[in-house]
């Protein structure tokens, strides 16, 4: 849609009623003649506004073949029981990596609901000492010297990783108005074969989607985002390994986090449920 075409059709609305007709308009206290332009006027801007805020995008653009990996990948993860699942628990272990090494190690416990909700427990032996819990925009951490909110930093990194997770990815991401799919080529992930779909989503972000070229798995999920500070690109990348069927969707249990090509996290997969149903409230600092 043009922007201007609402402050067109205000005008249409506008100036029939505005235009001087007779002793009636003439009679008008100047204070209220003045009062009745404003608010013409402030109606006109707020439209405006709203339509530069929520410019119309078009519809998403997927180029067959890449329409044809897409489908596979969904099919070879569970297919409707993949896109149909509504929750993921799990539990297992989680290593800190800098500079290649290992700096150490927590057990976790995690509830998610998807799309935005999450609920993870960590610490060492039976003791799970920090709790973060996420709720679309919102966060908070709980630890054992009570509840604080968490940071716009820590908040902004919970949605990224999010957004861009294998559930998300396939279930919401590759369906928003804006998006562009297309079929990439072909590279190696671990010295495996794997063909590529690319993507620029809703927000203009390059994501390239990695494939097993043998079953289809997703193996990879690279994405890149300019940094607001150092204002160079940050290249993101989870690797999605030893996949298990459980309750007939194929799960990794292996995930592993880079960032700028280096390896900063793993996270070990021991159990996964899905389908689990929360109480109310789970998802929040009470819960």
């Amino acid at each position: 849609m043009n922007l201007w075409q609402p402050d067109f059709q205000m005008r249409r609305f506008i100036i029939p009623a505005a235009k001087p007709t007779g002793l009636g308009w003439q009679k008008l206290p100047a204070g209220i003649a003045l009062s009745l332009i404003a608010a013409c006027l402030a109606t006109v801007s707020v439209l405006r506004a709203r339509s530069a805020q929520n410019p119309a995008l078009p519809p998403s653009q997927i180029n067959p073949a890449a329409q044809a990996l897409l489908n596979q990948a969904i099919q070879a993860l569970g297919g409707s029981a993949f896109l149909n699942a509504r929750t993921l628990s799990s539990t297992g272990r989680i290593f800190s990596i800098a500079d290649g090494v290992t700096q150490g190690f927590v057990q976790y416990q995690s509830a998610m609901e998807f799309p935005d909700k999450r609920r993870l427990s960590y610490g060492l032996g039976s003791k799970k000492g920090v709790t973060l819990i996420n709720s679309g925009d919102q966060g908070w951490e709980i630890d054992r010297y009570g509840m604080i909110e968490q940071s716009q930093k820590q908040v902004e990194r919970w949605k990224l990783a999010n957004r861009y997770s294998l559930e998300n990815l396939l279930r919401l991401v590759i369906h928003e108005p804006g998006t562009l799919i297309q079929k990439g080529g072909q590279d190696f992930v671990d010295n495996l074969p794997a063909l590529i779909v690319d993507i620029i989503d809703a927000r203009q972000v390059d994501v390239k989607l990695y494939l097993n070229s043998q079953t289809y798995l997703p193996m990879r999920i690279a994405y890149r985002l300019l940094n607001p500070q150092s204002h160079e690109w940050d290249e993101y990348a989870d690797v999605y390994v030893d996949y298990r069927s459980i309750q007939g969707i194929q799960t990794p249990m292996h995930l592993i986090r880079y960032l700028n090509d280096e390896r900063v996290a793993e996270t070990f997969r021991f159990q996964v449920k899905y389908g689990e149903t929360f109480p109310p409230g789970f998802f929040q600092p009470g819960g």
